[in-house]
């Protein structure tokens, strides 16, 4: 466990965290014990009211299933805090979660993962919310930045990297030396977006009605970018629009993958302007090195085949892609004295 030196002469425990707020996911990393909770960045309240009814998986569990009465809603939306209120709530119940086992608790340092786009107004969102739920210092790094640390890049040496970070409701495409971002892309569009073509592809071909959890399932099962040989299918249980009648349809995945193009180019492209702006001997470093993809959109399968076909450029998808960025942080609180020139305060 992480300590602190007093003048009392004694050590108490000090809970320095690090945080990735994303659209989909929580992530926490408690310094000295690693990432302690993965929760769905998802509350469940009651309807009028800011009465919590479930927070995290709990609330997950009740999205598209809530009764008149109760919201299940995602707090965060396109990577940014969208309900600022809601957002301080869940925050402080995952903090008070990681920290609750232990016997005498301080305001923790807060490292935070946020979009490298990301404004003014939303960066005081992030430190008003981290603030309000109990953190007495707040850092806010680059996603990019913290994911490519996360993989073990050599952030802080002249050569450059290159990394792509898909979440659910961005991705983050950046290239990065000396402990800086040179050139970057960010565009609000992810995980969330090709989920939304999922459903309207049903409700348009099949008459289909099908909410999110379903959609993502169909997304995570069968969904592809890119055409790898292996082709699949699975039944999708909905609502039948015409009749209102609960109906099973079966789906093929080169269905899928043509309905989800739209949000796939859109990523593809963005990767296209990244390159194009970045600076020729940094370009050099690329070709040599090649991309690490990063997010839980990495998981998709055949997406880095398409980005390398279409760059013509090595892609490298890191191991564990859904925990990079708070992996990253999470390194950048061991070690702030080396990694203090990528936070901002």
């Amino acid at each position: 466990m992480a300590r602190r030196w007093f003048r009392s002469g004694s050590f108490l425990p000090v809970n320095d965290i690090a945080v990735d707020l994303g659209t989909a996911n929580t992530l926490v990393y408690v310094k000295g014990e690693g990432i302690v909770l993965n929760e769905p960045s998802v509350v469940a309240v009651e309807k009028g009211t800011t009465r919590i009814k479930g927070i995290g998986l709990e609330a997950k569990r009740m999205l598209g299933r809530t009764p008149e009465g109760i919201a299940a809603v995602r707090p965060l939306k396109d990577g940014v805090i969208a309900d600022v209120d809601i957002t301080e709530i869940m925050l402080r119940y995952f903090l008070e979660t990681v920290t609750s086992k232990r016997f005498f608790k301080l305001k923790p340092v807060l490292v935070v993962g946020v979009p490298s786009g990301i404004t003014e107004l939303e960066r005081r969102a992030v430190r008003s919310s981290a603030h309000a739920a109990g953190a007495k210092e707040v850092y806010m790094v680059a996603e990019p930045m913290a994911a490519a640390i996360g993989v073990g890049l050599p952030v802080e040496t002249p050569t450059g990297n290159m990394v792509i970070d898909i979440g659910g409701g961005t991705t983050e495409i950046a290239v990065i030396a000396l402990s800086g971002i040179v050139c970057d892309t960010s565009i609000r569009s992810g995980g969330d977006e090709i989920d939304r073509g999922v459903v309207t592809f049903l409700r348009k071909n099949y008459n289909l009605m099908i909410g999110e959890a379903s959609a993502e399932a169909v997304k995570i099962q069968i969904g592809s970018a890119f055409s790898t040989g292996e082709e699949r299918e699975m039944d999708v249980k909905g609502r039948d629009l015409v009749s209102g009648i609960p109906k099973t349809v079966r789906v093929h995945s080169q269905e899928i993958r043509e309905c989800i193009q739209e949000p796939i180019q859109a990523i593809v492209e963005a990767v296209r302007r990244a390159l194009e702006i970045t600076p020729p001997e940094l370009a050099a470093d690329i070709v040599d090195r090649g991309i690490v993809m990063t997010g839980g959109g990495a998981l998709i399968r055949g997406l880095d085949q398409l980005i390398a076909r279409e760059t013509g450029l090595p892609i490298h998808v890191d191991e564990e892609p859904l925990t990079c960025v708070v992996r990253g942080a999470g390194r950048i609180l061991d070690d702030m004295n080396k990694y203090r020139g990528v936070l901002t305060s």
